[in-house]
């Protein structure tokens, strides 16, 4: 879709380009910004031309680039250890978009366009992943991925603050995951997300996204039961009803898919996505 707005492109090159006018904003993939007409948008300043690397291993973990796409992070070889990488590519068949649309979108767009069903922030969130807020001011917070949306499509990101990076650490990408999800039809999106990681010490995270306006994570020190995850993923707040399901059916759904994921982790399986 074209934006008729827009008078103004130049593509930025170093932090002092990333000075936002009236009007501007930052463009990565621009998937979702070009796909509505966003009238108020009358300038785009282009990340493609910052230096920054889309990926970066090291001994810490794993460090995504804002300008990384999801095909980009779905083609990293698989490494020795990282028994959660594969959430990435669970997570990426959840989203309402085709592979094609995979070699655009970033991963980092995702996470701060926060959709409820917003599929890369649900696995980052799992994975305890860190965002690198660069601010307009020159310098820079870190902000739990799961803390940055306040509502369906709202972030805590003020106007002229940027994602830089997403870090996700060793630790969270050597447990084991699981992903269960629910849409009322086979490409639709997504009625409720339900995802899970366990550790071998027996640490589990069980995130709840889609069915809630914000992501709803619960922690365990060790594996909880099934009944347990069931009824906690269901006292959870912000369960909500649109066009696409009731909050009663969601609230329904997070109960069920929450067992199911703490049951595949606890059998030591991990790793397998259940069907639309």
């Amino acid at each position: 879709m074209d934006l008729t707005a827009v008078t103004s492109y130049r593509v930025a090159r170093s932090r002092a380009d990333l000075s936002l006018a009236p009007g501007e904003r930052f463009l990565a993939g621009g998937t979702w910004l070009f796909s509505e007409p966003n009238r108020d948008v009358t300038g785009l300043v282009d990340l493609a031309g910052m230096p920054w690397e889309p990926l970066v291993v090291d001994d810490a973990g794993l460090t995504i680039g804002a300008t990384c796409t999801i095909a980009r992070l779905l083609a990293l070889p698989a490494r020795p250890g990282w028994t959660a990488q594969p959430l990435f590519a669970q997570a990426a068949h959840s989203l309402l978009a085709s592979f094609k649309i995979w070699n655009e979108a970033t991963v980092v767009g995702n996470i701060c366009r926060s959709y409820s069903a917003a599929a890369m922030l649900a696995a980052c969130a799992t994975l305890d992943a860190q965002a690198v807020v660069w601010t307009p001011a020159g310098d820079h917070r870190i902000v739990p991925v799961a803390d940055l949306p306040t509502g369906n499509g709202t972030t805590a990101l003020a106007h002229g603050e940027l994602v830089r990076e997403v870090r996700i650490g060793g630790d969270a990408l050597a447990a084991r995951t699981a992903l269960r999800k629910v849409a009322l039809a086979e490409l639709g999106r997504s009625g409720a997300v339900v995802t899970g990681r366990m550790h071998r010490d027996g640490r589990t995270v069980v995130v709840v996204t889609a069915a809630t306006l914000t992501p709803t994570v619960l922690r365990y020190d060790s594996p909880p039961a099934a009944t347990q995850a069931s009824d906690d993923a269901r006292a959870g707040e912000g369960f909500y009803t649109d066009p696409l399901g009731s909050a009663d059916w969601r609230r329904h759904l997070a109960g069920l898919l929450a067992a199911q994921v703490v049951e595949e982790l606890s059998s030591g399986a991990g790793g397998r996505e259940d069907a639309s």
